[in-house]
């Protein structure tokens, strides 16, 4: 299998990006690498966060690992139960996340009520504490959409833009191919490649923004939790036009016809979202 990635108008060309890597005779998927780094690195921002509030770093690192563990829990079950034909007649490949095959929402939803949970039982202010997680959480993203990288997932339709990539058609889900990619697969050095649109980049560069926002505004925000609320504003704008070029989203059957989970999640989030904030500054407002 030829294993190389380009980025033709940027003028990138990856000869090789293996999924694997070899430890003491075990293969060590790149996927589960970037997974625990964004983890790590998330902590260390919520603790530095909880560190420079005069908070309790304990009982955050306490949390999150509680969390983490229970979200990944979340984000796999939330991935194959919108998966199900894929198995239905395989159950032990559910418990295989090697090649990936966690849904962002299902960990983040999964998480937070564990959070939630756990931080009414320590009687913590639940405002502080979403404020302070979730910009550790929008780091993990991140870094850890990069996993789908080294997987070759999560990728768009076709795409002549400058951030098009390139992928070898026999290193990819062949249901993820559109009949539009096959229309314009290139040949290079006898090998058939698709082009589409890298959206776990696209993603990846739009919570860099995000954090970048909310590491400015949390020192004025107008009320405990308004930074969370603004995170899931953010995130969900992004989403929903992100989500709509995957050719793998996940979809739900309505009334005979199939939605985009993530897509509809994402924009009912922002709705809900921003109007929590609208009512909050404005119940602020009028209490002084």
């Amino acid at each position: 299998m030829d294993m190389s990635i380009h980025f033709p108008h940027l003028g990138i060309h990856l000869g090789h990006v293996g999924k694997t890597i070899q430890f003491l005779g075990i293969d060590i998927a790149y996927y589960g690498i970037v997974i625990a780094v964004s983890m790590i690195a998330g902590v260390a921002l919520v603790l530095a966060e909880a560190r420079r509030t005069g908070q309790d770093e304990d009982f955050y690192l306490d949390m999150l690992i509680l969390s983490i563990v229970i979200g990944i829990v979340g984000a796999r079950a939330y991935y194959v139960v919108f998966s199900w034909d894929s198995y239905r007649d395989d159950l032990l490949e559910i418990f295989n996340i090697r090649n990936g095959g966690l849904a962002i929402y299902g960990g983040i939803l999964s998480g937070v009520a564990t959070a939630c949970i756990y931080t009414r039982r320590k009687k913590i202010p639940l405002g502080q504490m979403v404020d302070t997680a979730c910009l550790g959480l929008v780091l993990g993203q991140i870094l850890g959409r990069w996993g789908n990288f080294f997987n070759r997932e999560a990728f768009g339709g076709y795409t002549d833009n400058l951030l098009a990539m390139q992928l070898p058609v026999d290193a990819v889900r062949q249901r993820e191919i559109t009949a539009q990619m096959w229309e314009h697969v290139q040949s290079i050095g006898g090998v058939a490649y698709i082009q589409v649109h890298p959206t776990f980049l696209y993603e990846s560069m739009w919570n860099i923004l995000v954090l970048a926002f909310l590491l400015w505004y949390r020192k004025k925000k107008r009320f405990q939790g308004e930074v969370f609320l603004l995170y899931l504003v953010g995130y969900g704008l992004g989403r929903v036009w992100i989500e709509g070029l995957r050719t793998d989203q996940l979809r739900m059957a309505v009334l005979g016809l199939r939605f985009p989970v993530s897509q509809l999640l994402s924009l009912i989030l922002v709705v809900a979202s921003g109007g929590f904030i609208v009512f909050l500054r404005h119940r602020k407002k009028g209490e002084k």
